[in-house]
């Protein structure tokens, strides 16, 4: 660790890991409700569970993004974080968002809008929050050093609060309410998502690979270009039945066929670059999370997503367990992953030790991405059901669900694997130091 104030990061991973758990358990209880449906009915019911495991997603996901971005812009700056304070303030606001959101939830007080749930304070806080936050780290950048690296990154996140803004919009008509609400929702997660995700995987390949930085940032530049052009008329896959104009259903399906190819392309970016570098990194569990990440993503993001998004398909298939199937390896591969790559390769260096715990956590790696994938095949046939039946026969929703129980009590064990996995995962990185790797033996940053 080169810069003192990298250790900021230090607190946003560990609130981060703390909700990721949360997330798990929620998952887990939701996982239980369809194979029990009693399961905890008259104390937490279903709705409750499910916006509770939706939401704890997306808010450790941006603590998480925080994070790196706090322990990536100083080395890519070349000067210390602008203000460790400002960084520690927006994080406790970030918290005590959450945890009101999360209690607002358990109350039935909410928006109602799904994963803009949170109640209109909440999301005053978190854009206070954001807002601090983005200070901060552009202060640091414009008195730094600008990379390709950071300022991609800063570009997504600065776009991240523009389209955040549009979750205050709630009119009246509901199709037009979900025209925008799409704005948020799509282009957060397949639009400039994809900017960071391609910004912190290019750091960690910089760090690893041993590849010059010039020729990783060309290749950065290809992958946000293509992110950008098919990722926003890409919106159009989800105006296919909201009573917008049907010239989206052919803009929709061909932009989506395209939003395919920036998560293929960062997947030969990835491996070509560790096939050209010469450096034997210590680190295989941060190199492991750092290959699978763009892997897992194209099969999540990019095949599964392709699999119902063109509006032929579509018309039976959306809304099924397949758009689960689809969201669960998208999210888990493209975000959760990166994450958890950034957090693998920083954490031996904000705690001053050799890589600990590595076996581990390359145990948590395969356990979890297994489980994910198991998963998502399970969903898949449930969904491929579920629309035959519901869709093509016209069968009664609550009939097919009767039809889908073996396939819940297999996404029920897949669950108590993604805990296995993530206890594992969490204990390899915030456990114990074992004796003979403390300070002294830093790793190079380098």
């Amino acid at each position: 660790m080169k810069y003192e104030t990298q250790k900021v990061a230090y607190a946003f991973f560990l609130v981060a890991m703390g909700l990721f758990a949360l997330q798990v358990v929620f998952g887990i209880m939701a996982a239980v409700v369809y194979v029990f449906p009693d399961f905890l009915a008259q104390v937490m019911p279903f709705n409750v569970i499910r916006v509770s495991h939706t939401n704890l997603l997306i808010v450790w996901l941006l603590i998480g993004f925080m994070g790196c971005t706090y322990y990536l812009m100083p080395e890519e700056a070349e000067r210390e974080i602008h203000s460790p304070m400002l960084a520690y303030l927006q994080l406790g606001i970030f918290v005590v968002a959450g945890v009101a959101a999360l209690a607002c939830y358990q109350l039935g007080i909410h928006e109602g809008r799904e994963f803009l749930e949170q109640p209109f304070f909440v999301k005053v806080l978190i854009t206070v929050s954001f807002l601090i936050f983005l200070y901060n780290t552009s202060m640091t950048l414009l008195k730094g050093r600008k990379t390709t690296i950071n300022l991609v990154l800063m570009l997504g996140l600065w776009l991240a609060a523009v389209f955040w803004l549009f979750a205050f919009y709630n009119p009246g008509n509901l199709s037009v309410d979900k025209v925008y609400w799409w704005w948020v929702v799509h282009l957060w997660v397949e639009g400039v998502w994809e900017l960071i995700m391609a910004s912190l995987l290019g750091y960690l390949l910089i760090k690893m690979s041993g590849v010059d930085r010039e020729v990783i940032e060309k290749w950065l530049y290809v992958i946000v270009g293509l992110s950008l052009f098919s990722g926003l008329l890409g919106t159009g896959h989800h105006y296919y039945w909201i009573g917008t104009p049907s010239y989206w259903q052919p803009i929709g399906s061909i932009f989506s066929t395209l939003e395919v190819i920036p998560f293929f392309a960062m997947v030969v970016f990835s491996f070509v670059m560790f096939w050209k570098g010469s450096r034997n990194h210590p680190n295989k569990a941060a190199m492991l999370w750092t290959m699978g990440c763009p892997t897992v993503a194209f099969f999540g993001a990019g095949v599964w997503g392709f699999m119902h998004t063109l509006s032929f398909i579509n018309y039976y298939s959306h809304g099924t367990q397949v758009t689960a199937a689809h969201g669960h390896l998208a999210f888990y591969g493209a975000y959760v992953m990166l994450i958890l790559g950034v957090i693998s390769y920083a954490m031996p260096q904000l705690r001053r030790t050799q890589p600990f715990h590595q076996v581990l956590n390359m145990w948590g790696f395969w356990i979890l991405t297994s489980a994910m994938c198991f998963m998502t095949f399970t969903l898949t046939f449930a969904g491929a059901v579920q629309t035959h039946l519901q869709r093509v026969l016209g069968m009664n929703y609550m009939e097919v669900q009767d039809q889908l129980g073996l396939f819940y009590a297999m996404r029920l064990g897949t669950g108590i694997a993604v805990v296995v996995g993530a206890a594992l995962l969490l204990y390899a990185l915030f456990g114990p130091i074992r004796r003979g790797t403390a300070a002294g033996s830093t790793l190079s940053a380098a």
